[in-house]
């Protein structure tokens, strides 16, 4: 049975303060990162969702060590084995996990939900055979039969499908026997915040990446163990700032990082280029965001290129929805291999509503136009129900298929939206 959630609608500005959880990117890097170390880590602030639950199990049955000491994990690296990973849908642990296999003593099986099967994984898979890794299968399920090391070497690899192809080999890439060198040869590269959150957190854990252009070379060394304190995610703060956006309210969002490799710290300038003000206070290494909205119809649209932030796309086509001026959003053809064909259900999902998107061969074009309510369909896709979520604060009579699939990366969202909206 399908379960719908009505939307909440705003007929006021909103005025919120938001405290959003861990982000799910460095928490999964960190957990990896732990996980290879020569020694322990502690992990604060880590995100609990089911992306990161099912990366924890993965490693845990793998044999890494998880504890809970009032909040703050103690994760401490063992001789790793073989064992049954849950990818579900997430694709960090079916991009970032196989190579962690390699030094596994043992079969590790892969499989998850069924679009995992569908979504890009044969570029990674190909790249660990070329450094040695005995893989077989070159789609969800395949098996990685771990010996418990792997020779290394230099490989090629297409990452146009995915910057998480690149990060899935970087992050073991130091336990290698050789080392590895990694070298991108397609046309283009997504999503390149999330390599440099990658290169970044490596150097964190002492490990030396040498980067030219688009090769990265790293010697063995050891992995160190360290204490992470990860930050907000930025990514899910994002619809809780469009809410002041589309309401002409003010919302914000407390612990805002000075400094940051996530994509979703973008969104400040895209907001200002609609139309919102956008300040952040003083507070030392964290400050607290605010987003001012224009007048209610005041939004402005925008001609943006996504490449680099992706994630974002669902939160901006649903401002662009809400806008008096037409946007363009590109760059964006990888999104077709996310939970879903991002492209195709938003535009679907936008149109069945009474909006105006029409699909691109790498993004969409939206016009204002007056929507009504109906049902929004969510695709098992998390940002797919925020997007719906955030329509719905303007146009009455929105319910949104599954929000329960939020879960992936922010559980309770759906209770969030509604203490914020006052609903």
């Amino acid at each position: 049975m399908t379960h719908l959630w009505p939307a909440p609608f705003s007929a006021t500005p909103i005025t919120h303060t938001q405290v959003v959880p861990g982000s799910k990117s460095l928490t999964n890097r960190a957990y990896v990162l732990a996980a290879l170390a020569q020694g322990p880590s502690t992990i604060a602030g880590a995100l609990r969702s089911r992306d990161t639950d099912l990366m924890r199990r993965a490693l845990e049955s793998m044999g890494v060590s998880f504890t809970d000491r009032g909040g703050v994990l103690e994760v401490t690296p063992g001789e790793l084995r073989g064992a049954d990973v849950d990818c579900g849908l997430a694709g960090t642990v079916m991009r970032f996990v196989p190579a962690v296999a390699a030094f596994a003593s043992g079969n590790v099986r892969f499989d998850g939900d069924p679009r995992a099967r569908q979504r890009p994984i044969a570029t990674i898979l190909q790249a660990l055979r070329d450094l040695g890794v005995d893989v077989e299968g070159g789609s969800m399920p395949f098996t990685v039969h771990g010996t418990g090391s792997a020779a290394g070497g230099e490989v090629d690899i297409d990452a146009s499908g995915s910057s998480q192809f690149v990060s899935g080999l970087l992050l073991a890439a130091a336990r290698f026997r050789d080392g590895v060198s990694i070298t991108h040869t397609g046309a283009t590269l997504p999503s390149m915040p999330h390599i440099e959150m990658t290169l970044d957190m490596l150097a964190a854990a002492g490990v030396e990446v040498e980067a030219t252009g688009h090769t990265w070379r790293v010697a063995p060394q050891p992995i160190g163990g360290r204490d992470w304190v990860i930050e907000p995610d930025l990514s899910n703060a994002t619809p809780f700032l469009a809410a002041a956006a589309v309401t002409g309210g003010a919302v914000t969002v407390a612990n805002w990082p000075a400094r940051t490799t996530q994509p979703g710290d973008v969104i400040r300038g895209i907001l200002e280029r609609m139309g919102c003000a956008v300040s952040l206070g003083e507070a030392g290494q964290r400050h607290d965001l605010t987003v001012t909205g224009p007048e209610r119809g005041g939004l402005r649209g925008i001609e943006l290129d996504m490449g680099d932030i992706g994630e974002l796309a669902p939160t901006v086509a649903a401002l662009a929805t809400a806008a008096a001026t037409p946007s363009e959003l590109t760059g964006i053809a990888h999104l077709r291999g996310h939970e879903t064909d991002r492209l195709r259900a938003l535009t679907d999902e936008i149109n069945a509503l009474g909006g105006r998107c029409e699909e691109l061969d790498d993004g969409l074009r939206i016009h204002p136009s007056r929507m009504h309510g109906g049902v929004w369909h969510s695709y098992d896709d998390h940002r797919m129900a925020t997007a719906g979520a955030i329509i719905g604060l303007t146009v009455e009579g929105v319910d949104v298929e599954n929000i329960a699939t939020t879960a992936k990366t922010l559980p309770g969202f759906e209770t969030m939206w509604a203490q914020m909206v006052g609903a």
